[in-house]
This record gives structure tokens, sequence and C-alpha cells, in this order.
């Protein structure tokens, strides 16, 4: 997907991109490639491969939920930035908040903040356990996201306490979404979710399958969690 066909099926969503933010993308992508020389960010630099697999495949998040209005998301284990930086560059109107446990990858994210001209993100190097913990930022969310961190029984845990009540917890999943919910049903339920939608789709081209697991926040998260940092991973709610 070159930028001009990825413009194109962001258009067809409705999402209907300027020059500056076609410019932004361009940036993100060179920047990418140049700091992965240094440290890992990404498997994938080949710029189509990049547009449809990280850029458009981020972006399908709102093509099922409404980003319209002013939200707080927070992005757990974001690692180049995915999906918050391509949803915040498409809804410049988001504040952006982005949890990651590697101090490079933070340092990533700070250089391609100021390339990028954004305003209204912050960084955090922390491990989500303990940001979760964390009476600032728990409960304070309009929406958690995650793309590709660990399963729903581990994430429902990271996630769910840093969503406020009646917000969501937005997980990007690949083909294994519904297995994944099966066993992470007791997790969800436990830590005051609910399943509110999933929305299953193919990527454009090369058909691969991708999942948006919405998950509504109904009851406040027990005091307990999230456990201790390693723990959820080690011994997950299932």
């Amino acid at each position: 997907m070159n930028p001009e066909q990825f413009a194109a099926a962001l258009s067809e969503q409705g999402i209907e991109l300027t020059g500056k933010q076609l410019k932004q993308f361009s940036t993100y992508f060179r920047t990418l490639v140049e700091w992965n020389g240094k440290i890992n960010l990404t498997a994938i630099t080949d710029e189509e491969e990049v547009y449809l697999k990280h850029f458009y495949d981020c972006i399908t998040a709102a093509f099922h939920y409404d980003l319209s209005k002013e939200l707080h998301i927070c992005d757990v284990g974001a690692g180049a930035g995915f999906p918050s930086i391509p949803l915040k560059i498409c809804f410049p109107h988001l504040k952006v908040t982005i949890v990651d446990s590697l101090q490079k990858r933070i340092g990533f994210l700070n250089h391609l903040a100021a390339e990028l001209n954004l305003t209204n993100v912050a960084f955090y190097h922390d491990r989500a356990e303990n940001f979760g913990k964390n009476s600032t930022f728990r409960e304070s969310f309009d929406i958690v996201t995650a793309r590709a961190v660990a399963r729903m029984s581990v994430l429902s845990e990271l996630c769910l306490p840093l969503v406020k009540k009646s917000g969501v917890f937005i997980a990007m999943k690949g083909s294994q979404a519904k297995e994944e919910l099966q066993v992470g049903e007791k997790a969800i339920e436990l830590l005051g979710g609910e399943l509110e939608a999933i929305h299953n789709f193919a990527l454009p081209q090369e058909e691969s399958e991708r999942s948006i697991v919405v998950i509504r926040k109904k009851r406040k998260t027990p005091k307990k969690y999230p456990r201790k940092a390693g723990l959820p991973n080690k011994e997950p709610i299932e």
C-alpha cells in the first residue's frame, strides 16, 4: 500500500487526510526506519508494508469506534507508537498518553513527537502494572488501547485498571481473538469489564485477519489489580 493508496483507502472509510497529515506519515516512516537502525522498533521497514501493516492497521480502530470527540487515550506497550500515534495524526484533537517499559523506545517517541509537531502527547517509561497502580492515572482514561502486546487474559489486567468507568479498552488482535476472549472471560469480568463488540475483518491487499475487541468498563477494578510487575504474565487470571 503506497501513500496514495493509503490516503484513498482511508477516504473510503470517511477519513480525509490533509497534505499536512500525509507529510506527517511520510516523516513518521522516515524516522521509524532511521531509528530502527539504532534500536529494534519493527521487523517491517519496507514503505508499502509499513503503510499497510502499521499505519493503516492502527487506524482500523477508528472504523469501529468513534474518535471524533475529545478523548484521552492511553496506549499500553506502544513500542514505536502503534496504534496511538497514527490515530493522533488522523485525529489531532485526541490527547495521548503512552506507557512503555523500554527507555530507548520512549527516547524514540519523544524525538518522533517533536518531528511531527504533536501536542497533547505524553510518554512514560514504566511497567504497565506499576502505571495502573498510580493514582494519577488509574481509572482516568476514556480509552486504553493495546496492539499485539499479550493475550487477552494478561492484557485485561494491564489495561482495564487504567480505564475510567464507562470508558473502553480496545484490543487490536489477529485471527486468534475469539479463542483469547474465551480464555480471558474470567479476567475481563473480575477487572470490571464486559465485552461490548468484536469486529472481524481482513487487511486490504494481503487479506490477513484482524479483530478489534471493545471491552466496556462497567465497574471499578478491585484495588489489588494489577498485581506486581511480571505476575499477570506468569500467572494469568484464567
